[in-house]
């Protein structure tokens, strides 16, 4: 498979690619997927220190239970299903780990620190000044799919467009955002 097709690949489709060997097929679901699980660990956490080991974990699960995987829920609600099975076991280990008198001791506030609010807002401004840049009917795509979850199907649905005609211009403003980054850097 060419690289642009990993790229819009539907996750069902790179589901049975890496069930059937295909290591490329997992990375690129967990690429499309890691950023989101590592940020919900973080905001539980209320730091980063535990956060990439319970990520390496859960995808880990995920590579092993691969073939559990049924199409009943999308991907990303499979993978989430584990992530938090994966965060509520690490609580519990952490809390037995615990002496007595800290176990009923109030918990951290949860939530950002200041410094990592900086950092998200400047990086939530950053992909919204490169979304504004593309034509409208990309960054509509772009915000469907990746900010409100949208498999491809229901992009195409809601939209009244043919699917491969919705994969395509997701890919092509991928390309155009990616070439804008760069031009930048």
């Amino acid at each position: 498979m060419e690289i642009a097709d990993y790229i819009v690949a539907e996750d069902r489709r790179l589901v049975e690619l890496a069930l059937g060997g295909d290591d490329t097929a997992f990375e690129y679901l967990f690429n499309r997927y890691r950023d989101a699980i590592h940020r919900l660990f973080v905001q539980r956490l209320g730091g980063v220190n535990d956060a990439d080991d319970l990520l390496q974990e859960t995808f880990v699960k995920v590579y092993i239970n691969l073939g559990s995987y049924r199409t009943d829920y999308t991907f990303g609600q499979w993978v989430y299903t584990i992530a938090r099975n994966t965060f509520i076991d690490f609580m519990r280990k952490r809390q037995d780990d615990l002496p007595i008198d800290e176990r009923f001791a109030s918990p951290p506030a949860s939530g950002p620190t200041p410094e990592e609010s900086v950092i998200r807002l400047q990086q939530r401004t950053q992909i919204e000044h490169y979304l504004e840049r593309l034509a409208p009917r990309y960054r509509q795509l772009v915000r469907m799919r990746f900010f409100d979850e949208y498999s491809y199907e229901e992009i195409a649905a809601k939209l009244a467009l043919p699917l491969g005609t919705v994969k395509t211009q997701i890919h092509r403003a991928r390309e155009q955002m990616c070439r804008m980054i760069k031009k930048e850097e």
